[in-house]
């Protein structure tokens, strides 16, 4: 995120109190910016938004992560610059099915990256154990809907099953020596070890920000999902 799009969060906050945006200016002093961009209306706020200055993709994006997560009791804030980061990187054209932003070689299946793990050590080997789950979390987490209709029509994998694969791709990543010099062994650990509720929060979201229209099967979901997070 630039100083604009925090500039940008303390107006809409604001709005057109000039004692409170001073407030918010100490805040963002005092505490940092995740007590701004923690506030529970400004995602709405920044839907909202259509003037000039409207949110960049890496403001909107964290936070509604950030408020995902916070909704399913996960509050850390590098876990959810990461997966923001993610979906930001995975949301340009066919970079979510290459393990590294200039690599030529495609995976569209968890299948054949768990293959070439096998064979595959130091940078590479790194960037697959991450990409195992990466792409897991991307697929299953924004995409929830598009596997349990492959699961009905092709009879594909479901929900579990990235659930289990992804969590095993970033525990695998965390303990590589790679993941320590690049400081996001914490990152993986953590998404290994929470990946079904990171999972159910990114669910969430993307029912409500970017596929809206309900159906019976999220339905069922969305129950088992709420269920899950209970137990």
């Amino acid at each position: 995120m630039t100083p604009n799009d925090i500039d940008l969060v303390v107006r809409l906050l604001a709005g057109d109190g000039r004692a409170k945006r001073h407030a918010l200016e100490r805040t963002l002093q005092d505490r940092g910016p995740d007590a701004l961009l923690d506030t529970p209306d400004l995602l709405d706020k920044l839907q909202r938004h259509s003037q000039l200055g409207s949110p960049s993709p890496a403001l909107f994006l964290y936070v509604a992560v950030r408020h995902a997560l916070r909704s399913v009791g996960i509050d850390d804030g590098r876990l959810a610059d990461y997966l923001g980061a993610l979906l930001f990187e995975f949301g340009v054209r066919g970079r979510a099915f290459r393990a590294a932003r200039y690599s030529d070689q495609e995976y569209h299946y968890l299948t054949d990256i768990i293959a070439d793990l096998d064979n595959s050590t130091g940078r590479v080997g790194f960037q697959l154990r991450a990409h195992l789950g990466n792409f897991s979390m991307w697929i299953a987490g924004v995409f929830p809907d598009f596997i349990t209709a492959r699961r009905h029509r092709k009879g594909g994998p479901d929900l579990r099953y990235y659930d289990e694969i992804g969590a095993r791709g970033f525990r695998m990543a965390s303990g590589h020596r790679l993941a320590h010099e690049f400081d996001v062994a914490d990152i993986y650990a953590k998404a290994a070890s929470s990946f079904s509720t990171i999972r159910i929060a990114l669910n969430q979201m993307s029912d409500r920000l970017f596929f809206p229209r309900s159906s019976p099967d999220r339905l069922l979901r969305q129950v088992a999902d709420e269920f899950n997070l209970t137990q």
